[in-house]
């Protein structure tokens, strides 16, 4: 769409334009894929590889073992560029780059023989049933986990795992918390097994996956967002990975409704619905309807690339990353998600019966949106905590 107006874009810092200029020349090759990649349920060999050659799976990997480091405007400005061309594609980057950010607590030498092949790959997802003996020299790791968007063409996976005592107690922190850790392990080492069958987002081959009583040495273990296992000095790494989530996945939410209006916008030059005299772009009714929706896309958007901004200067500068700022991504990521599905089914329902067919632009990023929303990243109940926090109650931080 080009809108009559110009409005200024929140822009990644100067030092990430060459990456988002990548993912942009890779576009049209990742669209011309699209059909393939949502029938195969995965990313085919082309898509992959252009994908690694242009280190788009290193975007949050720490630069001392190979990555790029960006900042996370950079990132979602590139998850969105690719999602624009296909969702899924976009969101096995997104949840490949959050598991990278590993790497930032892992002994130096362990980080780099994971991520030393360049097609390395680190995937997983959540597993309540998941549990870690300890013993002197590791753990013995036994569950299953689900989720692992990209993980057919991971080199790597991650369990996140209740710690067990040798007796089977169950290891608590000082605080009486259970304490939980997340066990890497070679894909060589796992079980997966294919359940992706599922309404949209069915290029990312999200299958579930298990071992059983698998030794784990210690140094392949680390406490997520941890500050005492923290290695890496760089201020990305105060972001929890759950912020990087957030903020990507808003990000795919994001260039779905814009394809969606965009198509409709398109349609209602030419469409006249049965039984009308007009265009649908005469209809006055059609007319509020895409000026609204036009204002909630664009609101969404410069709400999120305004919020990640702001924080990532202020942790630039004081180098802390405090729970105000945190609530401030969260309810950025999540208004961004629920605004795009808004505007998306505007457009699908304004659009009528040709919204239905396959062969039109609508049906597969409506199903991949609604995918979207369902997952963790679009609970409502985020809503809840980030209005906890602002009316001073104690407010529950577990998917902060």
């Amino acid at each position: 769409m080009t809108p009559p107006w110009n409005l200024a874009d929140p822009a990644p810092p100067a030092a990430g334009a060459e990456v988002v200029d990548r993912a942009r020349a890779l576009a049209p090759k990742i669209e011309a894929h699209a059909d393939q990649i949502e029938e195969a349920r995965e990313l085919p060999e082309p898509v992959l590889q252009a994908l690694v050659t242009a280190g788009l799976y290193r975007l949050l990997l720490p630069r001392s073992v190979g990555g790029l480091e960006v900042d996370p405007l950079t990132f979602v400005h590139v998850i969105e560029t690719v999602a624009a061309a296909d969702a899924s594609t976009a969101w096995c980057l997104c949840q490949a780059g959050g598991c990278a950010m590993s790497a930032a607590y892992l002994n130096p030498a362990v980080a780099r023989e994971v991520f030393a092949d360049p097609r390395a790959i680190l995937a997983w997802g959540p597993g309540a049933d998941a549990r870690a003996v300890a013993g002197a020299d590791g753990y013995r790791v036994t569950g299953t986990w689900s989720f692992a968007s990209g993980g057919r063409h991971a080199t790597w996976f991650g369990g996140h795992s209740a710690i067990h005592e040798a007796d089977g107690t169950p290891r608590r922190r000082p605080d009486g918390s259970p304490e939980w850790r997340t066990m890497l392990f070679p894909a060589a080492r796992v079980r997966l097994r294919d359940v992706w069958h599922v309404l949209g987002l069915r290029g990312t081959g999200s299958d579930s996956y298990a071992v059983e009583d698998l030794h784990v040495p210690a140094a392949y273990s680390f406490e997520r967002e941890s500050a005492a296992e923290r290695r890496e000095p760089g201020p990305l790494y105060l972001f929890p990975a759950g912020s990087l989530f957030a903020a990507g996945f808003a990000a795919v939410a994001l260039a779905l409704g814009r394809r969606l209006l965009d198509a409709f916008v398109e349609l209602a030059r030419d469409k006249t619905p049965r039984g009308a005299r007009h265009a649908l772009r005469d209809n006055a009714v059609v007319q509020s309807q895409v000026a609204r929706a036009e204002a909630r896309q664009r609101a969404a958007r410069g709400f999120l690339l305004g919020s990640l901004g702001e924080v990532w200067r202020a942790v630039v500068r004081d180098r802390a990353l405090g729970v105000e700022q945190r609530m401030l991504v969260r309810l950025a990521g999540t208004h961004a998600i629920h605004e795009a599905k808004a505007v998306a089914d505007l457009a699908y329902h304004a659009a009528g019966a040709t919204a239905i067919f396959a062969s039109a632009p609508f049906e597969r990023p409506w199903r991949d949106l609604h995918t979207v929303i369902q997952q963790l990243q679009g609970r409502q109940a985020h809503y809840e905590t980030v209005g906890q926090f602002v009316l001073g109650l104690e407010a529950d931080l577990t998917w902060l």
